[in-house]
């Protein structure tokens, strides 16, 4: 919430700050330019030298790599939790102050205006630098309006690391405490002992019935809709009576 209101006060000046004043504070920030570069740098070189990282999940896609690369450089340079806190927190203030949540995300703002902007207001809520430095790449290539799903994607490679496993279980209806301890239990088998399996339930008449089962980028649908689906297939395809 405080983080909320340092953006709300903060958006009136950003809003009419100019493009010279911009650029030329994005000239003088040592990180400008492409920050592509510093990212990639984080994932594949730390200052203690540690091994090579890799991520326990393989993610696809543009925010799946994105997630990747700054977990690889949050876990060499030791800070994963205040990152994930961080990027928590910048969620948290974009859902409260909409505002300051278009601003950043809004094409028609410079690209150095929307840069200013998040760098000043990384400093005022400190963040730690290399959030600073991913959320700055974030807005200077046009990104930002991917950050929550970019997020959720970080925040999945991070409960994996911790050996914590989110299952989403879709149904028609809320299951009964019973049903949804049996399931835990079957996905505790399925997953193996030592990591920690989180079910969310999220309901969708529009399954017909049935369940479906979605973690670690796998997905089991048992669904009424998607059975009723094959079937229909199954009877359009022409009958071969050359085989009966």
């Amino acid at each position: 919430m405080a983080l909320a209101n340092r953006f709300r006060s903060g958006i009136s000046f950003f809003k009419n700050i100019s493009i010279s004043d911009s650029v030329s504070s994005a000239r003088s920030n040592p990180h400008g330019g492409s920050l592509f570069p510093a990212l990639r740098e984080y994932a594949t070189a730390s200052a203690q030298q540690t091994a090579n990282v890799k991520v326990p999940i393989a993610l696809v896609g543009e925010n799946g790599n994105f997630a990747s690369w700054l977990y690889i450089a949050a876990v060499k340079m030791n800070s994963l939790e205040k990152i994930e806190s961080d990027l928590s927190e910048m969620i948290e203030a974009m859902k409260t102050a909409p505002t300051f949540a278009q601003f950043t995300k809004d094409p028609s703002v410079p690209r150095a205006t929307r840069l200013a902007a998040i760098r000043d207001a990384c400093d005022q809520a400190k963040f730690a630098e290399p959030t600073k430095n991913f959320l700055s790449l974030l807005a200077e290539n046009g990104k930002l309006k991917n950050l929550d799903a970019i997020v959720k994607k970080f925040m999945q490679l991070t409960n994996a690391h911790r050996g914590d496993i989110k299952v989403l279980v879709t149904t028609v209806m809320p299951l009964p405490p019973a049903e949804e301890k049996e399931l835990r239990e079957t996905l505790q088998e399925i997953i193996g002992e030592g990591k920690k399996v989180t079910v969310e339930q999220k309901i969708d008449p529009s399954i017909y019935g049935g369940l479906i089962v979605e973690f670690q980028q796998k997905v089991l649908d048992m669904s009424i809709r998607t059975r009723a689906q094959q079937m229909e297939r199954l009877l359009r395809e022409p009958v071969d009576f050359t085989n009966l």
